[in-house]
């Protein structure tokens, strides 16, 4: 599992004898072949937090379909409060072009080539929250030949398929 550590918030609260500190952690896991995770911890301490985060995190994984294991299939957006995000997929030897928290994400998540764009906020909760909005909307060619109950290759326009050529061969006469 690879974990992240993606922000840290120091809160405290004033009492009779001074002020008490807490820690909020948020955390990213993936097992860097398709599936991630985010979480958020608070506790007294930091080691607290984190590893309460980290547990929220692998509870709450997703599987995302990968294209050669290295980028996305499609280009998504994806939208959490004043979070928008722009996923685009990119050619090998890209790299992951991401700001802060989605950096993190791609690289739990095992994506090696990826361009992105976060516009509107900057808060770390609300952007992660965005990217796993944009992930959870991404599907294979498999899933939607078998949503659709075609072939793949009849979907990706490949395998020399007789009907298309028929049909194209009736429109020209």
């Amino acid at each position: 599992m690879i974990e992240k550590l993606v922000h840290i918030n120091r809160v405290s609260k004033t009492v009779k004898g001074g002020k008490r500190f807490g820690f909020a952690a948020l955390v990213v896991v993936g097992d860097g072949q398709g599936r991630a995770g985010f979480g958020h911890g608070k506790a007294r301490e930091v080691p607290e937090a984190i590893n309460k985060a980290t547990a929220a995190a692998k509870k709450k994984m997703i599987r995302v379909p990968l294209k050669e294991g290295r980028t996305l299939h499609h280009d998504g957006k994806g939208h959490f409060g004043a979070g928008n995000v722009n996923l685009r997929t990119a050619p090998p030897g890209t790299g992951i072009i991401a700001g802060g928290p989605m950096r993190a994400v791609f690289e739990s998540l095992g994506v090696a080539d990826v361009v992105t764009k976060s516009v509107g906020t900057s808060n770390p909760y609300n952007m992660i929250r965005a990217t796993f909005d944009a992930l959870a909307n991404q599907t294979s060619p498999k899933a939607v030949a078998q949503r659709r109950g075609k072939k793949i290759a009849d979907l990706l326009g490949r395998g020399g398929s007789k009907t298309a050529e028929a049909d194209a061969e009736a429109v020209a006469e």
